[in-house]
């Protein structure tokens, strides 16, 4: 076996240079591409050079994909090299950021791609960046907005309704400083009216409210609203109940009441899934029954996938059965079925 695989070699070799000197054929070199496994390369490798016309077909490892993101990309030897180059990029999910934010979240970049990002006050990216690049290692540096303030100093402390500090305010505050809040006539102060600095922050101020103990317009949430009429003002004792828009999920009680001229805590909406056919498109998979153009998934609802046909799950896949969760969804990887595969 071994002898004729050889003689195969020096016939190869040989054919090629005669075809090469009479300016017939030309030939590339044996493709080596990072993050990328050949078909059938144990078979093709011993070959170090390869006749101009030759198909082949590669793959990306996991978290890697060719420009064309096919799960099999097909290059040709021509006269000037592979066409295409035969490469792999990362692939880089970007999270939700800590103390900032980005309208990237929740989405995947390929190697390359340069990603905003905006931190609260008093916070940012390390080494004061204001961009992220998706390269071959992954993010170029982790998406977290830190603190800009080691000292542990405040700035001016947090404004109140109908109510001030009985103090100057200061552009700076060193740590543990504190100041004392005082409400306007006719108002009364609830909670600690001494607040302390600690760490760069202001811990809770107190607030000011009507003596009555009625409440004004209820706090306004995010993809949602109440279901009655906005009042300018409420009684002591009245409640109000919320609803979520279409495909948004309430979390929390759907009533808030007024006590104390305050509002209990409002409810949240949490941001439905929809399904992306680019990536089920990517990582070979469908969904599992059949689907209309969009599709949306609640939050905390599931969602089963499947291989799409000749694939097979891939090593270190995902679930094939996940779940949304506010506006997230993880999806599997399939990859080819060699036993499948037709040339």
């Amino acid at each position: 076996m071994g002898f004729c695989r050889l003689l195969l070699l020096a016939i190869v070799l040989l054919t090629s240079w005669f075809s090469t000197a009479k300016g017939e054929v030309s030939l590339c070199d044996f493709p080596k591409i990072r993050h990328g496994i050949l078909y059938d390369e144990k078979k093709n490798e011993p070959f170090s050079s390869v006749l101009s016309g030759k198909i082949l077909y590669y793959s990306c490892e996991y978290n890697f994909a060719s420009p064309s993101n096919s799960f099999w990309t097909r290059i040709t030897c021509t006269e000037s090299g592979w066409s295409p180059t035969p490469k792999c990029l990362r692939l880089c999910f970007f999270p939700f950021v800590e103390n900032g934010n980005s309208t990237s979240s929740g989405q995947t970049h390929v190697e390359g791609d340069i990603v905003q990002v905006v931190c609260n006050q008093g916070y940012s990216l390390q080494n004061n960046q204001s961009t992220i690049t998706c390269a071959e290692e992954g993010w170029s540096i982790t998406p977290k907005c830190i603190s800009t303030n080691p000292t542990g100093k405040c700035g001016p402390p947090p404004p109140i309704d109908n109510g001030d500090i009985t103090s100057l305010s200061l552009p700076v505050y060193a740590s543990l400083s504190s100041v004392e809040y005082q409400c306007q006539k006719y108002y009364l102060l609830k909670g600690n009216k001494t607040i302390t600095c600690r760490n760069g922050k202001w811990s809770e101020p107190p607030t000011c409210i009507y003596p009555t103990g009625k409440c004004g317009p209820p706090p306004p949430i995010d993809n949602g609203d109440i279901t009655s009429l906005s009042l300018l003002e409420y009684e002591p004792l009245s409640s109000v109940e919320y609803q979520c828009q279409n495909y948004y999920v309430l979390k929390g009680k759907k009533t808030i009441t007024c006590r104390n001229g305050k509002w209990s805590e409002p409810p949240t909406c949490l941001s439905a899934c929809v399904i992306s056919e680019a990536i089920m498109e990517r990582h070979n998979i469908l969904l599992r029954w059949r689907q209309s153009e969009k599709v949306y998934i609640q939050s905390g609802e599931d969602i089963e996938f499947g291989c799409k046909p000749r694939y097979k799950r891939a090593k270190g896949s995902l679930p094939f059965r996940t779940q949304c969760i506010n506006g997230h969804i993880n999806y599997p990887t399939c990859m080819l079925n060699h036993n499948t595969f037709i040339h």
